[in-house]
């Protein structure tokens, strides 16, 4: 995953300290996106992170925060309700237009999408926004209460056991609750809006997708998270749910001009902080990873360094024979390359000379199987073996190289 987590504290709706999690990255920045979680859930829930982690692959960097009095946040949760969700929404939009750029994507999970359904009118930069597993109505919540909210009519309040935790609710939630109305916020949204909603949600069933769904102006979307429950707390599901949103996100920025895409000089490699050996390569204006396979300690996010050795003489030794067929104007086939590592000992090494044999070291080996469509004479097999030997990665792996080095610490650097 391509991407850096900061930590950050904002002032909520309240002068509350709210926490915070803003996921940048590690590429070029297309925009921000603002993560609204679920009901009585956190900034840190397994499905925030890795939809954050989604979207971070495509450039767009997400702040996800705890509600007033929710995780990490201050503030009483007892004196909150609906309409303070959404009062902190608006203070997270503000923190990032004052800190870094207002948000263009809203994005809510179960109670949290209905509520940056409400919200998204307030915020003018927004261009889209996406809800997974979101209740037509507010007061959809309040089924959760279970026989407390009788209780909490009568009383003005009363614990209610919300996932196995105790949370004090007031009326005034349950009145706030009730006042709301999404389907008229969705049927004036005039945003593209993504619905995603799992059919066998138990908590919020698939009727609130349809009705919300039916409200909404086009251009509106929907997707099934198939068997995925109301959390996704199969890694899989939150995955999904996390490409899907910010592939089709990517449309909606498609005008803009990614922050950060200037090409570098020379090729760049840089530690992302995920897993033991994941680096992000950018080697003038594209970017990939480079890793190693699970068996020893890696991601297999990318190839490794020395599958990157056998990805330039494959890729050399096809441009080269192409160069050599159009200038010759031969008729040659698609060309493709097959290029294996091992290292070996000298003595085993038939394409050795006597003298290397003889030297009784391991050396690195490289096979090249090149294939060619269509019918080939063996003449014309023999001119592309010798050509594909004069391809330049080739002659750089046979000739001897030498590797300057630079060690940069502040200010300071050291050359060998």
């Amino acid at each position: 995953m391509t991407f850096n987590t900061q930590r950050l504290q904002f002032a909520g709706h309240s002068g509350a300290t709210l926490a915070a999690r803003l996921d940048l990255p590690n590429g070029p920045l297309r925009g921000y996106a603002l993560f609204a979680h679920c009901f009585t859930c956190s900034k840190d829930l397994a499905a925030a992170r890795r939809i954050a982690a989604e979207l971070a692959r495509e450039g767009i960097a997400v702040l996800r925060f705890d509600f007033t009095g929710l995780g990490s946040s201050e503030g009483e949760f007892a004196s909150t309700n609906f309409s303070s969700n959404i009062a902190d929404l608006l203070s997270a939009a503000d923190y990032l237009r004052q800190h870094y750029q207002a948000p263009s994507l809203l994005i809510g999970h179960s109670l949290g999408g209905a509520a940056v359904l409400a919200v998204a009118k307030d915020i003018p930069e927004v261009r889209a926004v996406a809800t997974i597993g979101a209740p037509a109505d507010v007061g959809h919540v309040l089924k959760n209460f279970g026989t407390s909210l009788e209780e909490i009519e009568k009383n003005g309040a009363a614990d209610v056991d919300l996932a196995g935790r105790k949370f004090l609710v007031r009326k005034q939630f349950v009145e706030d609750a009730r006042a709301q109305r999404i389907r008229h916020a969705v049927a004036s949204l005039k945003k593209p809006l993504l619905i995603l909603h799992a059919p066998l949600d138990q908590t919020v069933g698939i009727e609130n997708a349809n009705e919300i769904f039916l409200a909404a102006k086009h251009p509106k979307s929907f997707v099934s998270l198939d068997k995925a429950d109301h959390l996704l707390t199969d890694p899989e599901d939150a995955a999904f749910a996390g490409r899907v949103i910010s592939g089709w996100m990517t449309r909606y920025l498609a005008a803009d001009a990614p922050q950060g895409t200037e090409p570098v000089e020379h090729v760049r490699v840089m530690e992302t902080g995920e897993g033991k050996f994941q680096n992000a390569v950018q080697a003038g204006g594209h970017r990939l990873f480079a890793d190693e396979p699970e068996n020893v300690g890696g991601l297999d996010s990318g190839p490794s360094p020395y599958d990157f050795l056998s990805i330039a003489l494959g890729a050399c030794t096809s441009m080269t024979l192409r160069l050599y067929a159009d200038h010759k104007k031969l008729t040659l086939g698609r060309i493709g390359v097959d290029v294996s590592h091992a290292k070996i000992h000298a003595r085993d090494c038939e394409e050795c000379t006597e003298a290397e044999r003889s030297g009784g070291a391991r050396i690195d080996h490289f096979e090249r199987v090149i294939s060619v469509d269509g019918e080939v004479s063996e003449e014309l097999r023999g001119k592309i073996a010798e050509i594909a030997g004069k391809c330049p990665v080739h002659r750089t792996l046979e000739a001897v190289a030498r590797v300057k080095t630079i060690v940069k610490s502040g200010s300071q650097a050291t050359e060998r």
